[in-house]
């Protein structure tokens, strides 16, 4: 269970990140090959098709506190910091990403995308009992007083 977390947390905080990556042009431009967005533009553009409940004024908003959630919780679960209550954070947010997936462009797209098992994955992470090589770890360590 403790490499599985470690393995777990890692993931799930590094997809985060590479997301973002992904819209803010670091892994390239859009268009180019296994480049999702490339750009906030076009980002704004997927988080508009798959929220169509959301008037168009409120997309840019949407699409930024998705992208400013998936910074902070993909950098808390690297570095395990309150990673019980990351976890499910993290696992509402997917959740939501998948359910939008379904609405907006089809199940087919949210199960191509693991959205779902991602999701269930973040729950599981807060299930554990122990976060190894985490700040939750070395936190517990030093209240109770082992070095």
């Amino acid at each position: 269970m403790n490499l599985a977390t470690i393995f777990l947390r890692i993931a799930l905080g590094v997809d985060f990140l590479s997301a973002v990556a992904d819209r803010l042009g670091l892994w390239g431009a859009p268009g180019q090959p296994n480049v999702a967005w490339g750009d906030m533009p076009h980002f704004l553009e997927y988080t508009a098709k798959l929220n169509p409940w959301f008037p168009a004024a409120l997309i840019p908003f949407v699409g930024w506190v998705a992208t400013i959630a998936e910074i902070v919780l993909g950098l808390l679960l690297l570095i395990g910091f309150q990673t019980r209550w990351v976890a499910r954070l993290s696992g509402f947010l997917l959740l939501a990403f998948a359910l939008g997936m379904t609405f907006g462009t089809g199940i087919k797209t949210a199960f191509d995308a693991s959205v779902f098992a991602a999701a269930a994955g973040a729950f599981l992470l807060a299930a554990a009992p122990r976060y190894p090589w985490s700040i939750d770890q070395l936190r517990t360590r030093s209240q109770s007083g082992v070095k």
